[in-house]
């Protein structure tokens, strides 16, 4: 079973005067690089729930953001009444205007409220944490469903590979005669009398170095470890990644060996699916 690395999930827990909501999103990446917005008061607590979502997930741009709304009448600001007062008294030797619109022009000024650091309730930041949880329950669950998408693209491409194969197998004694042919048909164009036992060595030579078998062998076994991994409990991105690797090395072997039109379509073909395969093992986790 695979699983994709974009996801998102999210989460809302309201409490008796706040409401936290919880988004995390997550994107393709060689390795889990974790961006955090996380309002000042809970700072201290960034690395728990750094080390909370990187054991979920473990590969990925992850995207978190924790808001927190207060809905009841609690506030942490307050008035500075005497700073207030010095301000409106200033602004009435500069102008001479309403108490009412001096009073709003003066507590948008510097230091007019004041804000107390609040500590962190443990029961709010508990809440905050089964947020978390929750959120990375849903991106998980997004992950498989796209994983699943990916793994049926996945195993087709790989059947599409392994059908073109076994084309390639199966019009191969037709292209060891076309380079028989081939090679007499130059011979005669030379008008030259040659050796026949000294042509057919050098003829059994000339065919070996175009052999595919080992190509063909090898290929075959990419492909049945490419389907057994994908099949396998865990999602491994970077292992189908190397093996993908060494089907492209024996697909262009078979391409740079084949020296017959027919053969080297095939080749084609098996290289555009291949490359669909590595653009979808970039999602991969």
């Amino acid at each position: 079973m695979i699983q994709s690395m974009t996801g998102f999930g999210k989460s809302v827990t309201q409490l008796p005067a706040k409401k936290i909501t919880v988004e995390i999103k997550s994107l393709n990446s060689k390795n889990l690089d974790v961006n955090a917005r996380i309002p000042s008061q809970y700072r201290e607590k960034e690395l728990q729930l750094r080390n909370t979502i990187s054991k979920s997930l473990t590969r990925g741009k992850i995207d978190f953001s924790l808001f927190v709304e207060i809905t009841g009448e609690e506030t942490t600001a307050a008035v500075n009444p005497g700073v207030v007062r010095n301000y409106i008294e200033q602004l009435k030797q500069i102008v001479d205007g309403d108490e009412t619109e001096l009073l709003k022009m003066a507590v948008r000024m510097p230091d007019a409220l004041s804000t107390a650091r609040e500590e962190i309730d443990q029961s709010e930041f508990k809440a905050i944490e089964e947020a978390v949880i929750e959120a990375l329950e849903e991106i998980n669950d997004f992950r498989n469903a796209e994983g699943k998408a990916l793994e049926k693209d996945l195993k087709l491409r790989v059947e599409n590979i392994d059908r073109l194969l076994q084309e390639v197998i199966k019009i191969d004694p037709e292209r060891v005669e076309a380079v028989k042919e081939r090679l007499k048909k130059g011979v005669a164009d030379l008008k030259e009398n040659v050796d026949e036992n000294r042509f057919e060595q050098e003829l059994v030579y000339y065919i070996e170095k175009f052999d595919i078998t080992e190509e063909k062998v090898r290929l075959e076994n990419h492909l049945d470890y490419f389907k057994e991994s994908i099949d396998s409990d865990d999602s491994n991105g970077r292992k189908l990644g190397f093996i993908s690797q060494e089907m492209g090395r024996e697909i262009n072997t078979i391409g740079s060996k084949s020296n017959y039109a027919p053969m080297q379509q095939l080749v084609v073909q098996m290289k555009d699916e291949l490359e669909k395969i590595k653009e979808q093992l970039l999602n991969v986790l």
